[in-house]
């Protein structure tokens, strides 16, 4: 939306994303927040002799407690943002065109030459 309707928004560096974490890791009474697999896999490894592990996927937002979801995508103190480029941008525009337009056969071949690759597919 904001490349084909507000683009200077995104020329002039205006336009950010909160990224929220993709698990929540419970060790005992203490929680840690992993925003990639090798952020977890960092985590468990360094607490690996400890027995009471909880791990959570985050799947969306809707899966988070209000107050997970401040601490970790909205509190200024601790949210991670990612800038919004131009080239991402286009990526985003070309990607969600593919996916969501009514060319059946684009559509299609995206999802046969990247069916291999898809990680944490959630059915």
């Amino acid at each position: 939306m904001f490349f084909r309707y507000f683009p200077q928004i995104i020329e002039k560096g205006y336009l950010y994303i909160a990224q929220p974490p993709l698990y929540l890791i419970r060790i005992g009474k203490k929680n840690y927040y992993a925003y990639s697999e090798e952020e977890k896999e960092m985590i468990l490894k360094k607490y690996a002799k400890e027995k009471n592990v909880f791990i959570q996927r985050y799947k969306g937002l809707g899966e988070m407690n209000p107050d997970q979801l401040w601490e970790t995508t909205m509190d200024p103190q601790n949210r991670v943002l990612k800038k919004v480029t131009i080239e991402d941008a286009k990526a985003a525009d070309r990607i969600f065109d593919i996916l969501m337009g009514t060319e059946v056969e684009p559509r299609k071949r995206f999802i046969q030459t990247y069916a291999r690759e898809v990680k944490n597919l959630d059915i």
